[in-house]
């Protein structure tokens, strides 16, 4: 019996042996499949709670469970959970007693990180109201447009960012839209300060009546993207993607103990979706930051005895160029979530900062498809599973780069590449995996869905990605397609660009693109144009203007001056910010 057992033993260990030498993934990709099921499962049964299960009440679930943790943490400021719901309360009640807000109405939040932006969504949620998450970068133009984009009812405003509202507060009047203040102090008539309404009202619990008819179908947030044309799109984010969101920290094994760094803006979908709702599920505390600084993100790690960070590529090459210092494997960081990491500067991090899983993923904010590599191969922003692609079908078919649109056969269908060729990532738009699309933006919507690409009547998510899928079944990013580039982590529109730019009375045609620089990430602005007939380039002028009525991002810092836009240029000049 004993050498049966042996044998037995001895069996058991060569076939693992040989497992790892002719499958070396095949673990990962067993307890990748199982946190697959356990996600569904769970988001299964949550769907069929009654009354209706949203992420909201997994906050509440998580604030009567452990009111006095600690949830934000924000410049010295401790709020425990017990304290955002209280003050989320707070703000429910003063525009439930101050404004016509209702359930079904979305309101605008125009804030920078800080625990206000946090509590305000919270209220909101609370009354039953869509959130619209604004770019506290945005200006002029565009924000008016954002703002409107969604059929906000409502703006609600840090005290710091009240003069870039002023420029637009003719037409939001006109509309009669109402303006909050998180501040003491207005800078306008136009203007109702919240804080001073807040600190009067009651916090006690919102009734559950107040949003009782919100459908897992309806709006929770609008996050905007520049997509691939024109001024910026809101994206719906419905309430069962937010509850979908709940599992994404947790399916990487983040727990309650965990202290979650989040310095990305949270009107994207990174810090909001990842960091923020995340942290809802795991009852983790976050560790709040205005921005990203390269020069106090590991003092602040060390500090709060931070755990897990998130990241895009660009925060992750500023943190390798920093000055090297003895302590820097000195931290308790174990994980670090985000897109876009070069294989270099991850090899790079790895080397300088210690064993950090490193958990590359792909998704966009209005996609029905996402990636994540749980395997740590360098490089790879995800890998390719059975399951997963019965799940979320999804291909990489040829596209004309000329043409800017899919190859088709002789029957009019897509042809997907082979192993080891670049292809456009498609996702087929299925029950399980839906394309919502944009708010009041039916031709945009439209656009993004690519029609009878394998057989006839059916409909793909275009992501406007390129991919390589290699013989090992890893997935990796090679560029994206459309008239877009991303810089500084955004997304830049460059119709959008060129739109500004001809605004300016002397310029008569304009065409924006982005260019590498060596030693960043992603491409910067560069600008080329034609000055009309009889009129004189005014480099003051253009630059006011720009920076007046574009973001820092999306601002060329190249411009080109030419006798035609076919032609070749007989002038190069560069404008940057100052800021």
């Amino acid at each position: 019996m004993l050498l049966h057992l042996l044998f037995l033993l001895a069996g058991l260990v060569i076939l693992s042996l040989l497992i790892r030498m002719l499958f070396p993934y095949f673990w990962a990709d067993v307890f990748y499949l199982k946190d697959i099921v356990k996600i569904l499962l769970k988001f299964a049964s949550r769907r069929r709670r009654r009354p209706l299960f949203l992420a909201l009440d997994r906050f509440l679930e998580r604030a009567a469970e452990h009111p006095h943790k600690p949830f934000v943490v924000f410049e010295n400021k401790i709020y425990s959970y017990e304290d955002t719901d209280r003050e989320s309360n707070k703000i429910a009640n003063a525009l439930r007693t101050h404004s016509a807000l209702k359930e079904g109405d979305t309101a605008a939040i125009f804030m920078g990180n800080e625990p206000a932006f946090i509590f305000t969504w919270l209220a909101l949620a609370k009354l039953g109201c869509a959130s619209a998450l604004l770019n506290n970068n945005i200006r002029s133009k565009s924000l008016l447009h954002c703002f409107k984009c969604c059929g906000a009812k409502l703006m609600i405003i840090t005290a710091d960012l009240q003069e870039a509202v002023e420029e637009i507060l003719e037409s939001l009047c006109g509309d009669e839209v109402c303006v909050f203040v998180m501040g003491m102090v207005c800078g306008s008539v136009h203007m109702q300060s919240l804080s001073e309404k807040v600190k009067q009202a009651s916090d006690t619990p919102i009734p559950h009546s107040l949003r009782a008819n919100v459908s897992f179908k309806d709006p929770a947030v609008y996050i905007y993207t520049s997509g691939t044309t024109g001024l910026p799109k809101a994206a719906v984010i419905n309430h069962t993607r937010l509850l979908a969101a709940l599992a994404v920290l947790a399916s990487n094994g983040v727990t309650d103990k965990d202290v979650i760094y989040v310095n990305l803006p949270l009107y994207h979908t990174a810090a909001f979706l990842i960091g923020f709702i995340g942290s809802v599920e795991t009852g983790s505390t976050v560790i709040l930051k205005r921005k990203f600084s390269a020069s106090q993100f590991w003092n602040d790690c060390r500090k709060h005895n931070v755990t897990v960070i998130q990241y895009i590529g660009e925060t992750m090459r500023y943190l390798c160029n920093t000055p090297k210092r003895e302590d820097d494997k000195e931290h308790s960081v174990h994980l670090a979530i985000g897109n876009g990491l070069r294989a270099d500067i991850w090899r790079e991090f790895l080397s300088r900062f210690g064993k950090i899983v490193v958990r590359e993923f792909y998704a966009s904010t209005e996609g029905n498809v996402a990636f994540i590599n749980y395997t740590g191969k360098i490089g790879a922003l995800g890998r390719i599973n059975f399951l997963h692609k019965k799940l979320f079908p999804y291909a990489l078919i040829k596209y004309d780069t000329e043409l800017d649109e899919p190859t088709r056969d002789v029957n009019g269908r897509c042809i997907e590449v082979l192993k080891g060729e670049t292809g456009l990532l498609v996702s087929k738009v299925t029950e399980i995996a839906p394309f919502v699309g944009y708010a009041r933006n039916l031709e945009q919507t439209e656009k993004k869905r690519l029609r009878d690409v394998f057989q006839e009547g059916d409909v793909y998510f275009n992501s406007g990605d390129l991919m390589k899928i290699d013989n090992d079944n890893f997935i990796y990013f090679q560029d994206r397609v459309g008239d877009t580039f991303r810089w500084k982590g955004e997304n830049v529109a460059t119709t959008e660009v060129s739109d500004i730019v001809t605004q300016v009375d002397f310029i008569k045609e304009a065409n924006a693109y982005g260019i590498e620089v060596p030693g960043h990430e992603g491409k910067i602005g560069m600008v080329a144009v034609t000055v009309k007939n009889a009129a004189e380039f005014d480099g003051i002028e253009m630059f006011n203007h720009v920076t007046r009525c574009l973001p820092i991002y999306a601002q060329p810092r190249f411009l080109r001056i030419q006798s035609t836009l076919n032609g070749i240029p007989f002038s190069f000049r560069t404008f940057s910010s100052s800021k």
